[in-house]
């Protein structure tokens, strides 16, 4: 249902204050997607479980209770982790994999993807 002229003017007066108000904030916000902010939540889910991980095997032995805390890490960065990723739809995953391919690191995957084909030639595909 498309917005009514009052309704796109006060929208419009709304977003102009906040570009007045906060300028770095707007500009983060225009800039980030919710793929590549999904993406930084697994990756800090990721990392969270690894710490989770190391918490619990340096203090197995020694401290249970600090063993079980890093097993809650482990669980709670877990639990995070797969509620991200189910957010994270068919189309975000597109949308990120075209962003990583635009992007520098997809440069680096192309000149190495171009050397190995010039190497051992195309008969591989």
């Amino acid at each position: 249902m498309p917005l009514s002229e009052d309704e796109q003017r006060i929208l419009h007066q709304m977003e102009q204050g906040f570009y007045a108000q906060d300028p770095e904030s707007a500009r983060r916000i225009g800039s980030t997607t919710l793929p590549r902010y999904l993406a930084g939540n697994l990756r800090w889910g990721a990392l969270g479980f690894i710490l989770g991980l190391a918490i619990l095997l340096a203090s197995f032995a020694t401290s249970w209770v600090l063993a079980v805390f890093g097993f809650a890490i482990m669980v709670a960065t877990a639990v995070w982790f797969t509620q991200n990723l189910r957010r994270m739809s068919r189309h975000g995953w597109d949308q990120l994999s075209r962003s990583i391919k635009t992007g520098p690191m997809g440069e680096s995957i192309e000149d190495t993807r171009r050397r190995l084909r010039r190497r051992f030639g195309d008969g591989g595909r």
